[in-house]
């Protein structure tokens, strides 16, 4: 390492040293994780499934995508991608921690003050021409707010959400 990039690491250390003492403590009292899982089955292989569960080519087959980009390298889904979306509790900032075409993707979503959500992916071939996506959520409350959120994620819930996805992904995948 160079004596520039050592200057960098020392600066960016002390940054962070005089900023974590404004931190305010977690005020949930009583930590809520709720997971589910549930497996989809989709009507394409896996080699064409898993470029749709990307934050670019969601737009293409979920109502109402509009992720903002943050980082990535190829401008597509990847290790380490980060993008932000914006809803109801404001905006949510997004993490792939682990990608792997055509089998696996991992993925975390922090929305600040309430949530931190979990998702596993695990592509499977289901015969010639089709697919078992085991879809997992973990779900993290982050405050009391956020355990009342957290308690509305039934497995009924939960059920209805996953149907919905793989109805769209599978009317994306008829026409496309």
């Amino acid at each position: 390492m160079g004596a520039a990039e050592g200057r960098l690491v020392k600066v960016v250390f002390l940054h962070a040293q005089r900023t974590t003492h404004k931190r305010t403590p977690m005020t949930t009292t009583h930590p809520t994780r709720v997971t589910h899982a549930y497996t989809q089955h989709l009507n394409a292989t896996p080699n064409t499934v898993f470029p749709l569960l990307c934050p670019v080519r969601e737009c293409d087959w979920v109502r109402g995508w509009n992720p903002e980009w943050i980082l990535s390298t190829s401008g597509v889904a990847e290790e380490d991608c980060v993008f932000a979306t914006d809803d109801e509790h404001g905006q949510s900032i997004w993490v792939i921690t682990d990608h792997r075409p055509s089998s696996y993707l991992r993925m975390y979503k922090l929305t600040p003050g309430l949530v931190l959500t979990r998702l596993d992916i695990t592509l499977r071939p289901r015969g010639a021409d089709a697919t078992s996506a085991d879809v997992s959520y973990s779900y993290t409350a982050l405050s009391e707010e956020g355990a009342a959120w957290v308690a509305e994620r039934t497995a009924d819930w939960y059920v209805r959400f996953m149907e919905e996805w793989e109805k769209e992904l599978n009317a994306y995948l008829a026409t496309s």
